[in-house]
């Protein structure tokens, strides 16, 4: 029996991206026995971290125009070997200046995986098949980040270190030879001119932005610090927007703004991401320091979202075609957030079968929502902008990660600081849980503004024409 292609093409992108993902969060709970094994201290490896962070913010604007200049196959498959070579030199390096290196060449590739993995779907998938590819591709982003640290710690504990990164290396070859037997090299017809002045202003505005965001009140540098990479990342931006209004092809098209659902899903998903992306910091923080949990046992308590996100991943269609985007968007904003606020409700003597089970619903609803988002993106898009959607698309859920833990990191900060001071507490946390959750929830008065039939050909709400090979992934 063949394989059918809109089936093993998602799945193809959801591996490499959950590699990408999981190896983004799996070496938190390795860094001390990464650092005695070195020879540096825990708190300088933590450059490692920043370093990738930083990587990805660099080199995700250059994606789109990669991918129409070379093909999204050849920059697929290169994205995935770049991402392979930084994994075996993390593995081998043997000091702190080699692990950096190594971890910004996984940088590089992971900023090309995501975007163009998502260009890949958009443009090889019909747009009434796009909804069950895209809840494949939103899975990996919802259960890397909490299945990295209890896995990190597994391999640490059992193991040595080095396998988080060797494990990369049969995944990604075998994620090479099937990209190259299924994923078609699409390309754009006419390649646009590059924009290196763009990708520069972009890429150094991106990087200080999220990079400062990332470590604000993590008391990783000081914050006269912070501050100078905030606002320098700010002025950078300032810069580029001036810039992409004087040229023909910018390397992040702001005028897809334009486009009322792209505009929905990038500036929407971007305020439900802002207090969705703390949660992966703020939940093992409050379980391992507030409630004395062991790393290993915090994240086997976390991993309940990631086994309800992919409950919903076989419902998702089902539901965007019994409701539509606009009344899920909304609706499902609000239902997520209070599934967050829940967690303001924890404490040492509440069940821990209970915790699983909010957890476990809560994932249910957020995948739910991160696949309407990343699908209705691409509702009215253009076949030939698919590429810069994507690189735009992306870059907005980098920000808005980034300013996730920023300001759930703050508002922890800011409990303990009007409580006097002193050692943090499980009682310090309850507040950012509901301050993220009033975040998330102030979503929705985006998405009211949705057209109720938007993304009515992707759930077949409504009559459309057959589609022609012209029209796959638009």
């Amino acid at each position: 029996m063949p394989i059918r292609r809109d089936r093993i093409v998602p799945l193809i992108v959801a591996v490499a991206l959950f590699m990408e993902n999981l190896d983004s969060t799996v070496i938190s709970t390795s860094l001390p026995a990464i650092a005695a094994d070195i020879g540096t201290n825990p708190l300088a490896l933590k450059l490692a971290i920043t370093s990738y962070l930083l990587s990805l913010a660099i080199f995700i604007p250059a994606s789109g125009w990669t991918a129409d200049r070379f093909g999204a196959r050849t920059v697929f498959r290169a994205a995935i070997a770049v991402f392979v070579l930084g994994s075996i030199g993390c593995a081998m390096s043997g000091s702190l200046a080699d692990f950096v290196v190594a971890r910004i060449v996984q940088g590089m590739g992971g900023a090309m995986m995501t975007p163009v993995g998502r260009m890949v779907l958009v443009r090889s998938i019909r747009r009434r098949e796009l909804i069950a590819a895209m809840a494949w591709v939103t899975t990996p982003a919802l259960i890397g980040p909490v299945l990295g640290p209890p896995v990190g710690g597994f391999i640490t504990t059992y193991a040595t270190w080095h396998w988080i990164f060797i494990i990369n290396v049969p995944i990604g070859l075998l994620g090479i030879m099937l990209a190259t037997r299924y994923i078609e090299d699409l390309r754009a017809e006419q390649a646009e001119r590059f924009d290196l002045i763009g990708m520069v202003l972009s890429g150094l505005g991106i990087a200080g932005v999220a990079f400062g965001l990332s470590v604000l009140g993590l008391n990783f540098l000081p914050f006269t610090v912070v501050a100078a990479l905030v606002i320098g990342g700010a002025c950078f931006i300032a810069a580029y927007l001036v810039h992409a209004r004087h040229t023909a092809s910018p390397a992040l098209d702001l005028t897809l703004f334009k486009v009322p659902t792209f505009f929905a899903s990038v500036t929407g998903g971007f305020v439900f991401r802002l207090g969705l992306g703390a949660l992966p910091f703020l939940l093992p923080l409050m379980l391992q320091v507030g409630f004395g949990m062991t790393p290993f046992q915090s994240g086997m308590i976390t991993f309940a979202t990631a086994f309800g996100a992919m409950g919903m991943k076989w419902a998702t269609a089902t539901i965007l075609r019994r409701f539509g985007f606009r009344t899920i968007l909304v609706s499902n904003a609000v239902i997520s957030s209070a599934f967050l606020a829940v967690c303001a409700g924890f404490t040492q003597t509440t069940p821990i079968a209970l915790m699983v089970l909010l957890l476990f619903i809560g994932g249910f609803f957020r995948s739910l929502q991160f696949t309407s988002i990343n699908t209705i993106a691409y509702a009215d898009v253009e076949p030939h902008r698919v590429s810069r959607a994507t690189a735009l698309a992306s870059v907005a859920q980098q920000l808005a990660v980034s300013s996730g833990v920023a300001v759930g990191a703050s508002v922890v900060e800011l409990t303990v600081h009007f409580k006097g001071g002193g050692p943090l507490q499980a009682s310090d946390f309850p507040p950012a849980f509901l301050a993220i959750a009033a975040i998330s929830a102030l979503s929705m008065f985006i998405f009211m503004r949705l057209s109720p039939e938007a993304g009515a050909e992707m759930t077949d709400r409504a009559s459309t024409p057959s589609e022609s090979p012209d029209s796959r992934g638009g």
